[in-house]
């Protein structure tokens, strides 16, 4: 399994506090690809993790990190300035969480395609994943993707994408619609919204009724006509009645029919943030486990995105047994004795 992105600092304010308040900061790392191979090496899953640090003291912590993580670090370059930076304001109750990001000039913001060896990389993978954020970073993070992609194609090598929409980043020149058609056109697994889509390739809006079940598949359908090589696309079904309230569910599609997991209460939040790249890891788990059950892969990745909703940090550091456990409704919290 090779995962391709970036590694951040993450800087959160404690106990709620807003940025203007923050004193001190915590500390940790995080990163949407990263956090999916975090929580598929928790699921036992051989993950690589393919990304450029700078070659400082920075640089050798977050190196650390990875390896703490049990995520392998053959292919992670060293170069560069600075590691890019987030600082998170949590937000509670009525009050949403904010990101402000500080990746200008980052080592893998100036990444090249001399780089990385995509052959050497690629040498006996079966799974390759990318997100909808690393083609927004830079416009040598978007063409470095797009000769990944082709690579991996090649080899017959399963691609997943979290589309990761982030209006924030894409700040270089070029808008979503200019850059993501050609990457999806090699993808074969697809986690994203309808309308979410819609905008990145350009298309427009088809405003879903995901309670509808009946016309999903025809949206789906015309949503992705123009991408014939994707053969299941899932959707996380996030209903927000407030940034402390959650309601998590999940609906993948794979080009026949549709498969629903349960809708849950999460609440209270703990921490919001990697709850997409919780799902996007369960939903990869799942098809890994068995291809053809999406019911039980599209189960694993909504509980998976539940739990980690109870966790702090970007990492969702969950075990099988624990998911399983959710979606067989033994999630009641009681102590394991």
């Amino acid at each position: 399994m090779i995962t391709f992105g970036e590694l951040l600092l993450r800087l959160s304010t404690e106990r709620h506090l807003r940025l203007s308040q923050a004193n001190s900061f915590l500390a940790t790392f995080g990163g949407s690809e990263f956090n999916v191979a975090v929580s598929l090496a928790n699921f036992g899953i051989n993950c690589e993790f393919v990304t450029k640090i700078p070659t400082n003291e920075l640089g050798e912590r977050s190196l650390e990190e990875i390896r703490r993580k049990n995520v392998n670090t053959n292919y992670v370059i060293k170069g560069g300035k600075r590691l890019g930076v987030y600082f998170l304001e949590t937000g509670a109750s009525s009050r949403a969480s904010n990101v402000l990001y500080d990746r200008e000039d980052s080592s893998f913001a100036n990444i090249t395609l001399e780089d990385i060896e995509w052959n050497e990389v690629f040498n006996d993978a079966d799974w390759f994943h990318w997100s909808g954020i690393t083609p927004a970073i830079s416009n040598n993070t978007a063409l470095i993707c797009l000769k990944a992609l082709k690579e991996a194609k090649k080899r017959n090598i399963t691609i997943s994408c979290d589309l990761n929409y982030r209006s924030k980043m894409w700040k270089y020149g070029k808008e979503p619609q200019e850059v993501m058609p050609a990457l999806l056109k090699y993808t074969d697994i697809v986690l994203g919204d309808i309308d979410t889509a819609c905008l990145m390739i350009g298309q427009p809006k088809l405003n879903p009724d995901y309670n509808n079940l009946s016309k999903l598949p025809a949206l789906y359908e015309e949503m992705l006509s123009k991408f014939p090589n994707i053969q299941t696309m899932a959707t996380t079904l996030r209903y927000s009645v407030n940034a402390s309230h959650q309601k998590i569910g999940g609906i993948i599609y794979n080009r026949k029919e549709i498969f629903k997991a349960t809708l849950r209460e999460v609440i209270p939040v703990v921490d919001r943030v990697g709850s997409g790249d919780a799902f996007m890891a369960g939903l990869i788990f799942g098809l890994l486990r068995d291809e053809k059950n999406y019911q039980y892969s599209i189960d694993f990745a909504a509980a998976s995105c539940c739990l980690k909703h109870s966790i702090s940090g970007d990492y969702n550091l969950v075990n099988i047994k624990e998911v399983e456990g959710l979606i067989k409704g033994s999630g009641a919290a009681l102590v394991a004795r």
